[in-house]
């Protein structure tokens, strides 16, 4: 049972890992910026994994329009999903002295020799959205409720099945079962992945243990359904071969737990081409998502795909300002966790932002009237 605290990390922290580094003395950024200098006179350091995930560029220019309209410079640097050209990156943004470093990492346990650099020069270092692991020097972390997203994830997969009715309890009319599900993970060396994963697995398990719910392919460890990099051709190339291999005899498959929109819309790729659907009124599968990208929205728009999670990457650049302003200032960054998130090492004083589940009945709500994305820009599924 999950305990909040990070499941595949053992390390146990002690006490003084509690404290924010920056400020106690030991670990990243030991001393600290100079917090007498106005913001014209720092640099932020923000490293991004990639540009061809829709969020990450969304993230990158909310933070670097949020930093900027505070008068700070930004040094802002995308790897594009290669791990040797971060770390060179990072390794560039320590050499030029920068006053704080905000990391998306690709893999978050392969940068401790940067962040032992940082540490040595005296950079504070925040986490952003995915864990630094197995180091000392990270001092803080912002992020969603990531557990909560897997929750979330199942609870949408099961009000699609028609399991849980509209307030998310057991459906008076629910089918009985056993209905087929496939089970798709993220990145192994995401940190968030194996969060989503865990989330969504406490969730569906009793109704795995009842027989409801029958995994056909049998693969029900995250590292059988992980998808490397969460690329959306790796998920459509898996969801092929189950199709192939497990539902070419008159099976049925009923949905399938996807844990971002990208591999969604190459599940549902597979699932179309495979003569299901084309929709969900027509016997698509019910396929869940995450982040909201805007391809997504219009499917689910449209009756295709079910569900997504809408992580509002506004609220998180402007957490992730407010932390290195605080840590620029000398001062010890809002926490609102400071037991779940055990690197390795330490447990990282984290801020986690809410989450939205975004359903047909529901996205013109969030996701339009609030001012996200345009009505047009729903309709074209392009920004």
């Amino acid at each position: 049972m999950y305990n909040r605290r990070i499941f595949m990390l053992g390390a146990t922290a002690t006490a003084a890992a509690l404290g924010l580094a920056a400020c106690g003395g030991e670990g990243a950024g030991s001393g600290g910026p100079d917090t007498d200098a106005a913001p014209s006179d720092q640099t932020v350091g923000v490293a991004m994994p990639t540009q061809t995930y829709e969020r990450w560029v969304a993230d990158g220019n909310n933070i670097k329009k949020g930093l900027e309209d505070k008068g700070f410079k930004v040094d802002m640097q995308y790897a594009e999903d290669d791990i040797p050209t971060q770390q060179q990156q990072i390794d560039q943004m320590v050499n030029s002295g920068v006053s704080v470093l905000l990391i998306a990492s690709i893999d978050g346990a392969s940068l401790s020799s940067q962040l032992d650099a940082a540490a040595a020069a005296n950079i504070p270092v925040i986490a952003y959205d995915r864990l630094l692991t197995d180091s000392e020097n990270v001092d803080f972390y912002v992020t969603f409720d990531n557990y909560k997203v897997g929750v979330n994830q199942a609870n949408a997969l099961m009000f699609g099945l028609g399991l849980l009715d509209e307030k998310f309890e057991a459906a008076d009319d629910a089918p009985k079962g056993p209905l087929n599900v496939e089970l798709f993970a993220g990145s192994l060396d995401d940190n968030n992945a194996h969060l989503f994963w865990q989330g969504a697995i406490d969730t569906l398990q009793p109704y795995f243990d009842d027989g409801t719910l029958v995994v056909l392919s049998e693969q029900t460890d995250i590292e059988q359904a992980a998808t490397q990099r969460w690329e959306q051709e790796t998920a459509q190339k898996r969801m092929e071969n189950l199709l192939t291999t497990h539902y070419n005899g008159g099976e049925e498959l009923a949905g399938v737990l996807s844990p971002a929109d990208p591999l969604s819309r190459g599940i549902i790729n597979a699932l179309q081409n495979a003569g299901l659907g084309p929709t969900l009124e027509e016997g698509l599968p019910v396929v869940t998502g995450q982040d909201a990208e805007i391809a997504s929205i219009k499917l689910i728009a449209d009756g295709v795909q079910s569900s997504t999670i809408f992580k509002d990457t506004r609220t998180l650049a402007d957490q992730a300002i407010l932390s290195a302003e605080s840590i620029l200032k000398g001062e010890e960054p809002e926490a609102n966790d400071t037991e779940t998130y055990d690197n390795g090492v330490k447990v990282v004083p984290s801020y986690l932002l809410p989450i939205q589940m975004v359903l047909e009945n529901n996205y013109q709500e969030i996701m339009v009237d609030s001012g996200y994305y345009t009505p047009e820009q729903v309709e074209s599924g392009q920004l």
